[in-house]
């Protein structure tokens, strides 16, 4: 528990302070212009800010009651879980954090910000592409093979699809 602790302070508190520091220094060094439209990026902002938080952690959720396990691969999840949200994406946690950093820079009206909060979206891609899928894949065999087969990555499909 307190490992998943840590990466909730991690991912929901430094890397979005980190975003909220940096993002109007490098506006400034490239003279990026800022999109504030007042109520328009809070509403937005907030839709994006809360969806995404609820989102992610409703895997934090599943992989724990389901999955026996945590999203840290100290302490991974025991099964492998082809239940909602995992029937949208196979990386709803990451979708779900990529939302709710988008919300944040759509707050800050700022073009940095939304770089800023790109760089997590390519970096975890790059990791459950090329690591976590094969360790995944050597753990639940034809059986993730399949899930793989039939669910997308990371942007969703909210179609229903017959197994």
């Amino acid at each position: 528990m307190a490992v998943v602790i840590l990466g909730g302070i991690f991912f929901w508190i430094v890397i979005p302070f980190l975003i909220i520091l940096l993002s109007p220094y490098f506006d400034a060094l490239f003279h990026f212009p800022c999109f504030i439209y007042g109520l328009v990026n809070r509403t937005v902002a907030l839709v994006f800010m809360i969806g995404g938080w609820l989102f992610a952690n409703w895997t934090v959720k599943v992989q724990y009651s389901i999955g026996k396990g945590t999203p840290v691969p100290l302490v991974a999840t025991q099964k492998l879980i082809v239940k909602k949200p995992y029937t949208y994406c196979r990386n709803p946690m990451a979708l779900g954090t990529s939302v709710f950093y988008l919300g944040i820079a759509v707050w800050m009206g700022s073009i940095s910000a939304l770089g800023l909060g790109l760089a997590y979206p390519v970096g975890i891609s790059i990791y459950n592409r090329f690591v976590e899928e094969k360790e995944l894949g050597e753990r639940f065999g034809p059986e993730y093979l399949e899930y793989k087969r039939r669910t997308p990555f990371i942007i969703p499909s909210f179609r229903r699809k017959p197994s």
